[in-house]
């Protein structure tokens, strides 16, 4: 694309100004980056070099100009390879030539074979048969005595259990003390381990990766280490039988090459300074091997991942304590060491690194949980999935959005985009030498001649092969739960998360509700002089459909007795129309603790603790901890894991996801505040298709608690087929059923929906209205019992209370709506389900609502 640049460098300057300062971009830098977007200038490719990682399953950035380069010294132009709105993304990716095979490329998802990324690596033994290098390590022995051949790795060479058995090991290796066979076809039990037992010095056996351990695990491992009196290290796990020779494995002194053989090992850890014992399965360090008389020059020691369980926290750091030579300690926080990253720290004083962060700043921070080294997360995928499927799910590791706006309004959908292979390939550090930014030029001064870029520069001194890093979270500090939302980008400690949602759901349970004034003691609303009650409005269904004989419109709000509006009447706005303090207003004090979806759920929370009719909800903002530890549960109990996000305060379904990536939804809350709600992944279904109830609840008064119900409610149908197909995450209408504002909308009367879902589910509809009755009667009781400062005897309000039926028929709230759309209520006459089951005539809707509120009359509504 060839823009012609009409704008000046004073001009663009001019004309960009609050999005230059928005970007954090230097006013050094300025004329370079006009200069190089009124050229679209792209030469990254002269400073930078992508280069493959982690096996050829991510890339990172590296500086390769001769020179190095200098903070703030130059800016780079990142192309956009793929934007889009949210729900497009599947449509885009068919339909674009070459775009989903652009984007597996970039996200190293575009392989189904490892070999391929491995020509060119193979060993010597890996082009021989299993049967030609036994009989060539089999002539060592013949030459030159048992002891010549006492390690054996046999990996990776198809051995299946006649195949084990043919070989002949144990004869022709009696004195071997670690055995390799990981990743071949071995497969019985009691066949391996009755050969494997014949071996009598073995110390170190691996059957990793093989189908046998896949069968029966713990079996065989006890089984084995029952039989070896001498066996130290089992699938890559210590036993309880380790010594210093096990110790000396991990620290990189014993292998194939120096075996260590039996003899006197008494000093062969004196001079070790590193030691990585991570997922070793370790119950005990109290061994001879590991102590500071065994290792006095250990420096480095990694202990992740072992359980340590015979130790308590106080001897375990008593242990550590006494290596004085230690400098920097590897640790599960949580862990056995303990839950405070501070105490851990202050207890080993030799210590200057705890988890790759220095102790200095971890005391400075006061951080309880603390890792620079978490493993990143890499895209998985199955052998055969569609690349589609691939890149949907590996792209939330990768985007980026911004939001557009223009003199009316913000829009309220965000963009989302992916760099190009060079802006893609930046990875993330805490302290990173690179800042990017997006950003909008707009040519010839326009929003419709805008172009999006990402605009990339240095912010430190680097080298030529330095990595190009930037910071995935910029802004974001402790404050908004950094450490938390990494866990979008990389593996971070489950056990920590696990353990505050495990604190968190015991307080849930612990919350009991008390009991709310339901004494009726409100009063109807009449005027000293008998006149009509004057009823401002700023909603056109109220204007034309209300036609009560007891009240009467008026236009101008200081005069009116009752004010019915749909925008939210606060003191400012109360001075600025002139309202008083004796005029009805159709919304009580803090009603947002119900229409604002985080407080609703910090309400019913409040109340009632967890309950059946609301499903499982984290407030993002600030209870993303939680969440990760939920979401990490239940993939450990391999049980449902899909969740809807919503904003806190928008309607119509606006910016809502329904997803089960946990990086999706980390990474969501970058478009505004939202909730994350357990998914009702088996809902009642009508003629195979989702659909939700909406109900109108009128309220007049808090305390005491007086509700009604209107005997009309409609139902809400999604338009496509119901399924969890992953792509159909992103089909608005498979997945929601509100299609007044977009979609088709398949209006059905009522009656005739209740009817056909009794004959398809047989059930009886008055069973499943009771629930729902009873359901609505406690959300409103909630509000009550935890906000009693909601109450206002100049007070009366409307609420539309959606509801969604599980598949065992039992309702579950979604939402609770401030002065619902009625629409559908003015415009069709409707039968009511219950009660006599006369018509009710669309007209009246308004008339009766108001008579309930104000007259206290109860036609067509029914007492909760």
């Amino acid at each position: 694309m060839t823009n012609t640049t009409v704008l000046t460098y004073q001009d663009f300057v001019k004309v960009h100004e609050l999005l230059l300062t928005a970007a954090g971009i230097p006013p050094s830098l300025y004329r370079t980056l006009y200069s190089k977007l009124s050229s679209e200038t792209f030469d990254g490719g002269e400073y930078f070099q992508v280069e493959p990682v982690e096996d050829g399953r991510q890339r990172r950035l590296v500086l390769t100009c001769s020179e190095s380069m200098r903070t703030e010294s130059n800016v780079f132009l990142v192309d956009h390879a793929f934007s889009f709105r949210l729900s497009d993304a599947p449509k885009q990716l068919q339909e674009v030539p070459g775009l989903v095979e652009r984007m597996a490329s970039l996200m190293c998802v575009n392989s189904d074979s490892e070999e391929a990324d491995n020509v060119g690596d193979e060993s010597e033994d890996s082009k021989l048969s299993v049967v030609e290098i036994v009989e060539r390590e089999y002539e060592k022995v013949q030459k030159e005595g048992p002891g010549a051949v006492v390690w054996l790795e046999l990996e990776d060479l198809g051995i299946d259990d006649d195949l084990f058995l043919s070989l002949d090991l144990p004869s022709k290796f009696p004195d071997l003390i670690a055995l390799s066979l990981c990743g071949n076809k071995l497969k019985g039990s009691e066949t391996i381990i009755n050969e494997i037992v014949k071996f009598k010095h073995l110390r170190a056996l691996w059957l990793n990766n093989n189908p046998i351990l896949q069968n029966n695990d713990d079996y065989d491992a006890d089984s084995i280490i029952h039989v070896f009196p001498n066996l130290e290290i089992l699938n890559s796990l210590f036993t309880r039988k380790y010594t210093e020779w096990a110790l000396g494995f991990c620290g990189g002194i014993y292998d194939q090459e120096n075996p260590g053989c039996g003899h006197d090992n008494d000093h062969s850890l004196q001079d070790l300074t590193s030691l990585d014992l991570s997922n070793r399965r370790i119950h005990s360090l109290l061994n001879k091997g590991f102590s500071p008389d065994a290792m006095p020059s250990l420096n480095y020691l990694n202990l992740r991942g072992n359980p340590l369980d015979d130790h308590s926290i106080s001897d375990l750091r008593k242990l550590l304590e006494a290596f004085t030579s230690l400098d920097a300690l590897e640790v599960d926080i949580p862990g056995p060491l303990g839950d405070n990253a501070v105490e851990i720290a202050e207890s080993i004083p030799s210590i200057s690194l705890l988890n790759g962060i220095n102790k200095a700043r971890i005391l400075e921070s006061g951080k309880t949980v603390i890792d620079s080294m978490h493993l990143p997360r890499l895209p998985e995928w199955t052998t055969g999935e569609p690349l589609l499927d691939r890149v949907l799910n590996a792209m939330w590791l990768y985007l980026m959005s911004y939001r557009l706006a223009d003199e009316e309004k913000i829009d309220e959908t965000s963009i989302w985009y992916v760099m190009d292979e060079l802006g893609s390939a930046l990875r993330h550090s805490d302290d990173p030498n690179f800042r990017v930014s997006p950003f909008l030029y707009m040519p010839d001064g326009t929003l419709e001649s805008a172009v999006s870029f990402t605009i990339l520069w240095p912010t430190k001194d680097i080298q030529s092969g330095d990595e190009c890093t930037r910071d995935y979270l910029f802004g974001i500090g402790e404050e908004k739960q950094r450490s938390a939302r990494l866990t979008a980008w990389f593996h971070t400690p489950q056990k920590y998360f696990i353990k505050e949602y495990e604190n968190y759901w015991q307080n849930m349970r612990l919350t009991s509700s008390s009991s709310v004034n339901n004494a009726s003691s409100t009063r109807s609303v009449r005027r000293g002089d008998g006149l009509p009650l004057r009823v401002y409005t700023d909603l056109p269904p109220v204007e034309e459909y209300l036609t009560h004989p007891s009240f009467i419109l008026t236009t101008d709000p200081k005069e009116a007795d009752i004010i019915w509006t749909s925008m939210q009447v606060d003191e400012e706005t109360r001075k600025a129309i002139g309202l008083n303090d004796q005029q009805i207003i159709n919304q009580f004090p803090f009603e947002a603790c119900l229409v604002m979806k985080h407080l609703l759920a910090e309400t019913v929370q409040k109340a009632y603790g967890s309950c059946e009719w609301f499903q499982p909800t984290y407030n993002l903002e600030t209870q993303l901890t939680q969440f990760i530890g939920d979401y990490y549960v239940r993939e450990n109990n391999k049980t449902d894991n899909l969740w809807i996000l919503k904003p806190w305060n928008m309607a119509r379904t606006i910016d809502t996801t329904v997803t089960g990536n946990l990086s999706a939804i980390i990474r969501l809350m970058e478009t505004g505040p939202k909730i994350c709600q357990k998914y009702i992944e088996q809902p009642a279904l009508f003629r195979g298709k989702k659909f939700d109830l909406r109900y109108i609840v009128l309220v007049r008064s808090i305390s005491p608690l007086e509700l009604f119900i209107t005997d009309i409610f409609w139902v809400r149908l999604a338009n496509n087929t119901y399924t969890l197909d992953k792509k159909s995450l992103f089909e608005y209408e498979t997945h929601f059923t509100v299609m007044n504002y977009r979609g088709t909308l398949n209006h059905m009367n009522t009656p005739e929906f209740v009817k056909e879902f009794e004959q398809e589910h047989q059930v009886k509809w008055s069973d499943i209205h009771s629930r729902v009755k009873q359901m609505i009667r406690m959300v409103f009781e909630s509000a009550a019992l935890v906000h009693p400062e909601m109450h206002s005897p100049m007070s009366r309000a409307m609420y539309g209370v959606d509801v969604m039926l599980d598949s065992s028929f039992k309702p579950k709230l979604l939402e609770v709506t401030y002065c619902p759309d009625c629409t559908r209520a003015c415009k069709y006459d409707m039968e009511a389900v219950m009660g006599g089951g006369e018509t009710i005539k669309a007209q009246d809707f308004y008339n009766y609502i108001f008579a309930c509120l104000f007259l206290n009359q109860t036609t067509h509504v029914t007492p909760l």
